[in-house]
């Protein structure tokens, strides 16, 4: 009789607790990742940053530990291709020592002040392009060019050679330089949602 009370009062909890389909899990780095440094197989490690909670009952606790791995990294080149990066998370660890395989795909993540946001089919985390950053730069120098060619020569000539090579100069600066790397400092969030429900209990 009492455990038919008790199974009456707790069907959730005898049943086993699971994970909803949709759900959605707010981690937190606690190491770093960034293109620059990243390879295939490299480990990434997190915690949760907020409790998931069903029915009332909380299921995954704050700083519960999460296992991911990069599964694809690449920089951003000199003058096209931005940098791309993959992770597959694994498993997640309860305080109570209980591991449980999970594969949530990644929802959004801290842009770091830049552009970059999770996107594609493969769920990469992208970085925007730079043609606008670039642009900026050839137009700054062109302008500070011509400045010190007209007061060089006191010439409009001087001042269009001058623009000619301080455009020159921002071109090749741009063509130089690598464009913006993705960055997941530590203490960076990612939110990711469960595609299938997951058993915890």
């Amino acid at each position: 009789m009492r455990f038919m009370l008790l199974a009456a009062c707790l069907p959730g909890l005898l049943a086993g607790a699971e994970i909803p389909q949709g759900s959605h899990l707010l981690l937190r780095m606690v190491s770093s990742v960034s293109t620059r440094t990243a390879r295939e197989g490299d480990y990434v490690y997190m915690r949760t940053a907020a409790p998931l909670a069903v029915n009332g009952h909380i299921l995954i606790p704050v700083n519960s530990y999460v296992q991911g791995v990069v599964t694809d990294a690449r920089r951003s080149g000199r003058v096209k291709g931005r940098a791309e990066l993959a992770i597959r998370i694994d498993n997640l660890t309860l305080p109570s020592g209980k591991m449980i395989g999970i594969s949530p795909r990644l929802a959004s993540v801290d842009s770091e002040g830049t552009t970059q946001k999770v996107a594609g089919k493969e769920q990469e985390i992208q970085q925007g392009g730079t043609k606008g950053r670039d642009a900026a730069r050839a137009a700054e120098l062109s302008g500070t060019g011509a400045a010190i060619g007209g007061l060089a020569t006191d010439t409009w000539r001087g001042a269009g050679i001058g623009a000619g090579i301080g455009a020159g100069v921002g071109l090749a600066t741009a063509l130089l330089t690598r464009g913006r790397e993705v960055d997941l400092r530590q203490g960076a969030t990612l939110d990711v949602v469960f595609q299938r429900a997951v058993q915890v209990e």
